[in-house]
């Protein structure tokens, strides 16, 4: 079954049995009646597996080429069932630019309860190797980066961590599975906030795994059951319904990308445009292997070069919305220093150029002339 069928079909039964609904009904239950104690149709409490639920973990497995997804309650309550594998000593190695929520989670309260984290820049993965040690469990990879979008070459990262016998997961949000499918890549764990693209609407809050090796999966299972951060019925609705035309709205995200990614270039007032398909983009190469496309987000600074410059351009925006999140079918716009990675110390943050002069785009499905007009009078 080809991607763009999977969106619509892919681990999913085509009618309900119940009543022949098209699209899996919205199971608002927290318990299921029982025959017998313990005797019951494969749902016993909504917590532990719920139909809707299941649905959409199915359809998530599909579309990454995997064989178990799991739903949860945000992206961070999936990283965290991730983090929950290990135990106090271990170590992890981890993307140095990443998302700030990322960040803020790994230092802020693991590395309290134990765990140890070095963060490197991944663009060279031979930097990887020296600091492995016999406590190293998991690498974690965000491809592309937010917001700087860096490429991470996902073939020799793996090659790596199957060296050394280590989990390899990867914070798949930016691309989707329509761009970038990193278990083919050889990632044992696909993340990804499924509220953003995944969902496309900015009306849901989710997040996702997804794995192929079964002793893995049972023991995210547990830990999901476990912990309870999971996914509730409507919001699996809504993102399953959103599932359905991911790949119509990636192809517009991709076109609009490009177009604005190049205005920005040619831009006198604009300083630095990050965006990966360009030619001399950090590991444009990688990208071009390993994506299908560019995607919808840029980066950019102004030549202003100033926190003011930066606020005055977002604040003057119109189409775009000034707003946290990203992956919306509505453009959206960003300043990362002060929203999305405020969580990371500014000399940490400035280090891989999260500096207070970027802005971070989220380029939508309108019109890309209105897009372009808009950025235009803010930049003017």
């Amino acid at each position: 079954m080809k991607f763009n069928t999977k969106t619509i079909h892919g681990g999913q039964q085509n009618i309900d049995p119940a009543y022949g609904s098209v699209m899996p009904p919205i199971y608002q239950t927290s318990t299921y009646s029982q025959t017998t104690p313990g005797g019951h149709k494969g749902y016993e409490y909504s917590r532990s597996a719920n139909p809707t639920r299941t649905a959409l973990e199915n359809a998530l497995a599909s579309i990454e080429n995997g064989k178990f997804g799991l739903a949860f309650g945000s992206g961070l309550a999936a990283i965290d069932a991730v983090m929950k594998l290990f135990k106090p000593g271990d170590e992890i190695i981890s993307t140095n630019d990443l998302y700030g929520g990322s960040y803020r989670l790994f230092t802020k309260i693991f590395e309290g309860l134990g765990l140890k984290f070095h963060f490197v820049g991944m663009q060279d993965s031979s930097k990887i190797e020296s600091l492995i040690n016999t406590n190293t469990k998991l690498i974690w990879v965000e491809t592309p980066t937010n917001p700087m979008m860096s490429i991470i070459d996902i073939e020799a990262v793996a090659a790596v961590s199957k060296k050394h016998n280590l989990i390899l997961a990867v914070d798949n949000t930016f691309a989707t599975p329509y761009l970038q499918q990193p278990l083919e890549l050889g990632a044992d764990i696909v993340m990804h906030s499924a509220t953003k693209y995944l969902g496309g609407h900015s009306d849901v809050v989710m997040g996702s795994l997804v794995v192929n090796d079964k002793g893995l999966a049972d023991k995210l299972y547990f830990i999901q059951n476990a912990i309870g951060a999971i996914a509730g019925p409507m919001d699996s609705f809504l993102v399953l319904r959103g599932i359905k035309t991911l790949h119509i709205r990636m192809q517009r995200h991709c076109e609009n990308g490009e177009k604005i990614a190049h205005f920005l270039r040619s831009h006198p007032k604009v300083d630095k445009v990050y965006w990966p398909g360009f030619e001399d983009h950090p590991n444009h190469e990688i990208a071009k292997k390993q994506m299908s496309g560019y995607g919808g987000m840029i980066s950019f600074t102004t030549k202003e070069n100033s926190l003011k410059g930066a606020v005055s351009v977002v604040e003057k925006l119109k189409v775009f919305t000034l707003a946290e999140s990203l992956g919306g079918v509505e453009s959206l716009a960003g300043h990362p220093a002060s929203m999305t990675h405020a969580s990371i110390p500014k000399e940490e943050r400035e280090k891989t150029g999260v500096v207070d002069s970027l802005i971070r785009l989220s380029v939508g499905i309108e019109d890309e002339e209105d897009l372009i007009s808009d950025l235009k009078q803010a930049l003017a």
